[in-house]
C-alpha cells in the first residue's frame, strides 16, 4: 500500500517509516525539510520525501487536498496539533482513503482519577496542548463513526529515545538532572515524589501505529493509549537513575511552592504540568485490539536515551 506520513522525520517517525518499509508498503514523507531522522537506516532511501510547510499550506486551504493528491491508502497524521488541521484532513480525505491513523496525547484526560486510566475514562483536559488535542480527539472519532470513515487515534505518553532528552525524575526536560543523580549529588523533588510520568519509546509507538493498520477493523472509530506497562513515581525514578551509575540516591523533597524557587521558570512551568497530569494509564485495550506489546519498560525506554545524552557530551558522568 502507498502510506503518507505527515512528519515522518521526527521522533516516531525514525521508526515507524523503516518499520513500513519493511512491511513492503511504499512510503511518502510530508515534511518541512528541515529535519533529519533521529537514527540512520537503508530504508529511507527509498521514502519519497514530499515537503510542504502545513502552517502555511494551511492559511491557503491547500495542504489537505495536497495530501489527498499523493493519492495514499493510509495517512499517518504525527503532528496534527490544530483541531482545523484535523478538520481540513478529514474534509479532503473522507472517501479517498482506506484509513486515517492521527497521534495525540494521554494528556487528553487531564489528572487522573482512577489508575490506570482507561481509554472510556470521562475526559478533563486542561492546558491548550491537552484541550486542543482532546477536540482533535473527538472530531476524528465522531466523524468515523457518523460517516463510516476508517479512522482511530493513538494516545502515546512521554516518548524517549536516543536523539531527544528525557522527561526526568524532577518532571522537566533538563538533562542535567540526571548529572546530578549519577554524581551522587542531592536532588529536589517536589511534594513527596509520588506523582506520575508515563514513559514510551519511539519505536513501541510505531509499533502500535503499525498494529493498527493491521487490524484496521478493530480500530476504526477507536482510541488507544500508548506507553510502557507501567507508570513511574518520581521518587522512584530518580532511585532507579542513581542505581544505574553505582550511587545512593540523595533526595529532597519540598512543598511545591519552594521547589519552584530552585528551577528556572522554563522547568517549573514544565515539572507543574507533568505533575499536574500524573499520567498512569492502561494499555489493555490496546494489546487486545491492535496486538500491543511494548518491547520497553519505562526505564528501558529511558536508559537508552540518557546513555544517548552521555555519547553525545550533553551530560558526563
Amino acid at each position: 500500500m502507498r502510506v503518507v506520513v505527515i512528519g515522518g522525520s521526527g521522533h516516531i517517525g525514525t521508526y515507524l517509516v523503516p518499520r513500513l518499509a519493511a512491511k513492503g508498503h511504499e512510503v511518502v514523507n510530508v515534511t518541512r525539510g528541515k529535519s533529519r531522522p533521529y537514527a540512520p537506516h537503508a530504508a529511507w532511501n527509498g521514502v519519497k520525501q514530499v515537503i510542504a510547510d502545513r502552517e502555511e499550506e494551511e492559511r491557503r486551504g491547500v495542504f489537505g487536498k495536497r495530501v489527498r493528491d499523493i493519492g495514499a491508502e493510509v495517512v499517518i497524521d504525527l503532528i496534527c496539533f490544530e483541531p482545523e488541521s484535523a478538520r481540513e484532513i478529514v474534509e479532503n480525505l473522507h472517501g479517498r482513503v482506506q484509513q486515517l491513523l492521527i497521534c495525540c496525547t494521554v494528556w487528553v484526560h487531564g489528572h487522573s482519577v482512577e489508575v490506570p486510566t482507561v481509554e472510556s475514562a470521562p475526559r478533563r483536559p486542561f492546558g491548550d496542548y491537552g484541550v486542543k488535542k482532546a477536540h482533535i480527539e473527538s472530531y476524528i472519532l465522531q466523524e468515523a463513526r457518523r460517516r463510516g470513515f476508517a479512522a482511530a487515534v493513538l494516545h502515546p505518553g512521554h516518548i524517549v529515545g536516543p536523539g531527544w532528552p528525557p522527561v526526568n525524575p524532577a518532571g522537566n526536560v533538563n538533562p542535567k538532572v540526571f548529572e546530578t543523580l549519577a554524581h551522587g549529588r542531592e536532588l529536589a523533588i517536589p511534594n513527596l515524589g509520588l506523582e506520575t510520568v508515563h514513559h514510551v519509546h519511539a519505536d513501541d509507538v510505531a509499533q502500535a501505529f503499525i498494529g493498527a493498520m493491521d487490524n484496521w477493523a478493530a480500530a476504526a472509530g477507536e482510541s488507544f493509549h500508548v506507553v510502557s506497562e507501567r507508570a513511574l513515581t518520581l521518587r522512584g525514578y530518580a532511585e532507579a537513575v542513581s542505581s544505574w551509575f553505582g550511587k545512593e540516591p540523595r533526595l529532597k523533597f519540598l512543598p511545591w511552592e519552594e521547589w519552584k524557587k530552585t528551577a528556572s521558570v522554563e522547568d517549573a512551568e514544565a515539572t507543574w504540568d507533568h505533575i499536574a497530569h500524573s499520567p498512569c494509564v492502561s494499555i489493555e485495550k490496546a494489546k487486545r485490539s491492535l496486538g500491543y506489546r511494548p518491547r520497553y519498560s519505562s526505564l528501558e525506554a529511558i536508559r537508552e536515551s540518557v546513555d544517548w545524552l552521555i555519547a553525545s557530551g550533553a551530560i558526563t558522568v
